[in-house]
């Protein structure tokens, strides 16, 4: 299973020059989950940034997969992860996904990024970081991309 991060879908989507690194999580749509708030933001941001037709076109895309609500469990597990590692509400949303669903998460260095890297400098996860700046997180592990390992 595959989680693409917001800032992944923006990419792909306006087939910037790291698209081809996001394709094949949102392509396999049989193997993707959408947590619903990655459908606000990237309407949100093609709606400012062109129209609403051609966001509603984006929606319909991001919708071949399948489409992950905030549920009570969702919610209560992405608020405790979002304290754990300071985290904006919608990066929470949608690392909490990927782990609820064993999902490989894919990312641009978001916040998401960042918050791992500083939870790692306490102690709290152990890596190795190269220089570029995507990578896979499977579950609590980073995976493929060859960026950032991360083990419990």
């Amino acid at each position: 299973m595959n989680v693409v991060d917001s800032s992944g879908w923006l990419e792909y989507f306006a087939d910037g020059p790291n698209a081809d690194f996001f394709a094949p999580a949102i392509e396999n749509t049989a193997e993707l989950i959408v947590p619903s708030i990655s459908i606000y933001e990237v309407f949100k941001r093609i709606l400012q940034q062109r129209d609403e037709s051609e966001a509603l076109q984006v929606v319909a895309v991001m919708m071949r997969g399948r489409v992950v609500d905030l549920d009570v469990s969702l919610a209560l597990t992405a608020a405790k992860t979002s304290t754990d590692l300071r985290l904006p509400m919608a990066d929470s949303i949608i690392l909490s996904a990927a782990r609820a669903y064993n999902a490989t998460l894919c990312v641009h260095r978001t916040t998401i990024w960042k918050a791992l890297m500083a939870s790692h400098e306490k102690g709290g996860i152990k890596c190795k970081m190269k220089m570029n700046s995507f990578a896979w997180i499977s579950g609590q592990q980073w995976q493929g991309g060859g960026n950032l390992r991360l083990e419990k």
